[in-house]
């Protein structure tokens, strides 16, 4: 059979091999393009000699390890290899002739393989038919080859024998370099994990990192492309008797909040039960399950329910990723419980304000709410949205040290009572500042900073523009709009149509410009807001 009137391709034989013409990189033959079975092995032939070609593809064409064919790549000079063996860098052995149009194209092929293209996995082996030229011992010691062999010495079954023994080699290698780069993906994906705070983000980035992790192993491997499919996972989180899903990928996309029973099925959930807690994990033929039991008593459970099986290699770092999580998810739950309890003591001190006066009652609640709103709609970032709806409430903190009689005097302040009124700044952030949590030093701001004017005129400190903080150029705007719009012991709420003109006429003076706009492009909004918040006519 000899493949001298078209260089490149042979018949379909019987078994899936798939011949390419030189340098092509097309689709396979259609036999082998429609079958769904694994990828073939990829080797490569390289030698001047026609003849070789046809021999070593004939001799094996049955050739079959671990249930995959070969696929025959063929290079005439060294030149030709070179080119493409970059341009097919997972091939796994290289059969490369010493002498082709020059002496030693060889030993400069593999020079060039190993220095230049920095390829350690592929497997060449060196056949040469004038050892002579190569000398076995000298060339074994200075090239970086895996085997030498003269062409006469190549028979069916050596050939076969070498061939095998170079792919065997080239599968190990294969393995430890999926090990070690899943181990990175691993390390990689713990910091991304632990910097988030949301149960719902960080669901999904574990499913992402989950499937990222899942598609290195697979990378290169045997099953072809339905390997490289995301499978579809899932994690949920214990609700009382049952488990609802939190975040969900490919066939479980969009099933968030509901049942994980309804999701996966009965039996699925009787397999997720039997698994157990702290963290065991269960790797199925083609099911991944890890169960989470928090210190906090909280529950995880994350499912993948996969297209192919897992072999070791996914066995281990499946097993190495779930200890990851498993940390992940206790301090995970642990953050929340801080807080939780965090936001327990902020409402607290909130409340402490608010009970000082009643005409000032839910005061620090709306402007909160209105705060938030506002924050929002001028594009903040989310996280600093929910920092700000537990900061805001405290921007008054510090008038728990101001008289009850300044407070709710029903007429206007004395020069000397609003100059002790003016103190309450310094009061609340003196109270807040040896704090060391995020929260409560960014409510030491906002209580210091929320009567500054973004022209310079106000008060503690007279600073100005962007030198005030951003929380607290909310919290002003939203404090301002939530005391003219309600009753206070010295005035009476002002009507909707005085407020919005107040706020325009103090844009770039008392506020700031950008907020100014964004609030009264959507006044409406704030004003039923507000009257949302107003207290029942039974409170």
């Amino acid at each position: 059979m000899s493949d001298l009137g078209d260089p490149g391709r042979e018949a379909v034989p019987r078994r899936p091999l798939v011949f390419r013409s030189r340098g092509e990189t097309g689709p396979a033959t259609p036999a082998v393009a429609a079958a769904t079975g694994p990828v073939p092995w990829k080797v490569m032939i390289s030698d001047d000699d026609d003849g070789v070609h046809s021999v070593s593809r004939m001799l094996l064409r049955d050739f079959s390890f671990q249930g995959r064919g070969l696929e025959f790549v063929a290079a005439r000079s060294g030149a030709e290899t070179r080119e493409l063996i970059a341009r097919h860098p997972d091939t796994a052995v290289l059969l490369l002739d010493v002498v082709m149009e020059t002496e030693h194209a060889g030993l400069e092929v593999v020079r060039h393989i190993r220095d230049v293209l920095k390829n350690r996995m592929v497997r060449i082996i060196l056949a040469t038919g004038q050892p002579g030229l190569a000398p076995e011992k000298q060339v074994v010691e200075t090239y970086d080859i895996n085997d030498y062999r003269e062409k006469t010495e190549l028979t069916a079954q050596k050939l076969a024998t070498t061939v095998m023994s170079a792919l065997r080699a080239y599968r190990d290698l294969l393995n430890l370099d999926n090990s070690r780069r899943g181990l990175e993906h691993i390390v990689g994906a713990s910091k991304t994990l632990f910097e988030r705070r949301s149960v719902r983000r960080f669901a999904a980035a574990v499913l992402a990192e989950l499937t990222g992790l899942l598609l290195v192993t697979r990378s290169g491997r045997d099953q072809g492309d339905a390997a490289l499919r995301a499978p579809a996972s899932l994690i949920a989180t214990r609700r009382g008797d049952d488990f609802v899903v939190t975040a969900g990928t490919a066939a479980f996309a969009g099933a968030e909040n509901r049942s994980l029973r309804e999701v996966i099925g009965a039996a699925a959930v009787e397999r997720v039960a039997a698994v157990g807690l702290d963290p065991v994990v269960e790797v199925g033929a083609r099911c991944f399950i890890a169960r989470f039991h928090a210190s906090t008593g909280a529950e995880n459970v994350v499912y993948v329910a996969d297209t192919r099986p897992y072999d070791e290699i996914d066995v281990r770092l499946l097993r190495t990723f779930a200890v990851n999580l498993g940390v992940a998810f206790d301090n995970l739950h642990l953050s929340h419980e801080v807080a939780d309890t965090q936001t327990e003591l902020i409402q607290t001190l909130s409340e402490v304000v608010e009970t000082r006066s009643a005409d000032t009652r839910r005061h620090t609640s709306r402007v909160g709410e209105a705060a938030c709103l506002l924050a929002r709609l001028a594009g903040v970032d989310e996280r600093e949205v929910d920092r700000l709806r537990q900061v805001a409430p405290m921007h008054d903190l510090g008038k728990v040290g101001i008289p009850d009689a300044i407070l709710d005097k029903p007429g206007p302040l004395t020069a000397s009572e609003f100059a002790l009124v003016k103190t309450h700044t310094i009061m609340g952030y003196n109270i807040l500042k040896g704090s060391t949590r995020p929260i409560l030093k960014a409510a030491a701001i906002v209580c210091l900073q929320h009567h500054e004017h973004w022209a310079g005129t106000g008060y503690p400190y007279g600073i100005a523009g962007e030198e005030i903080d951003l929380l607290s150029r909310i919290t002003g705007l939203a404090d301002v709009f939530d005391a003219v719009s309600n009753d206070r012991p010295y005035k009476k709420a002002w009507p909707p149509e005085q407020v919005y003109e107040y706020i325009e006429r103090q844009r770039g003076r008392q506020f700031a410009p950008s907020l100014a706009d964004v609030f009264l492009a959507n006044f409406d909004a704030f004003v039923g807001l507000s009257q949302e918040q107003m207290p029942r006519a039974a409170e």
